[in-house]
């Protein structure tokens, strides 16, 4: 029987989602029958999943094996120099489009997230959630199917920069600055801010990188 679309579907969104969420780490090898009993799916739409995450450069293969892909330095620069440009982009957009309810959010998510300064896993899940709130005030839907590619690639990371000492404070108040920006409608403020932003989050993960080495 041809599996439906949907199972389709939500064979690659719990793959996806236990890779993002750090289940599967860079290295991890996924075998076809092991995630079919964890995730009660039928192997067919677990093997076109995988497929899938194989396309998308999150997978790659190490023999017949797949496991899930690691980023080198040169891909890790690559990946942050095209976030840079379009989550910029995001913020100059939405410092054009954010209606005011939508600016009332980025401000009460940075309050939140004030109370997760001391658990990196969770502040990493909350600033995720704080750069897609500013890509839906962009209003608009291709840059925000960019973005989510590009954050796809960011899980393949081993290490959150939040986890860096100081460093969740410090980002907090950068996101208070590119929020500001949208708020007084500034597009260039806005875009300089949220590029500002990222890269000194990858001077941070850099240091990181370099201290484990």
């Amino acid at each position: 029987m041809p599996q439906s679309r949907s199972s389709q579907s939500d064979a690659y969104t719990l793959i996806l989602q236990a890779i993002d969420s750090g289940v599967f780490r860079p290295g991890d090898r996924l075998v076809e029958s092991e995630l079919a009993e964890r995730f009660g799916v039928s192997r067919t739409p677990i093997r076109e999943a995988l497929q899938r995450l194989e396309t998308q450069s999150l997978l790659t293969r190490d023999g017949r094996s797949l496991i899930v892909a690691s980023l080198d330095h040169n891909q890790m620069a690559e990946l942050y120099a095209v976030r840079a440009e379009l989550e910029g982009l995001a913020a100059r957009l939405a410092a054009r489009h954010a209606t005011e309810e939508e600016i009332q959010v980025l401000g009460d998510l940075i309050e939140e997230d004030r109370a997760l300064l001391e658990d990196p896993s969770a502040l990493s899940r909350a600033n995720r959630r704080f750069h897609k709130m500013i890509h839906l005030a962009s209003h608009n839907r291709f840059l925000v199917q960019q973005l989510d590619l590009v954050h796809r690639s960011m899980a393949l990371m081993a290490t959150t920069s939040l986890a860096a000492e100081g460093r969740g404070e410090i980002a907090l108040a950068e996101h208070e600055a590119i929020v500001d920006a949208i708020r007084r409608r500034d597009e260039d403020a806005a875009y300089q801010a949220l590029r500002d932003h990222i890269s000194v989050a990858f001077v941070t993960r850099l240091k990181l990188d370099a201290a484990q080495d």
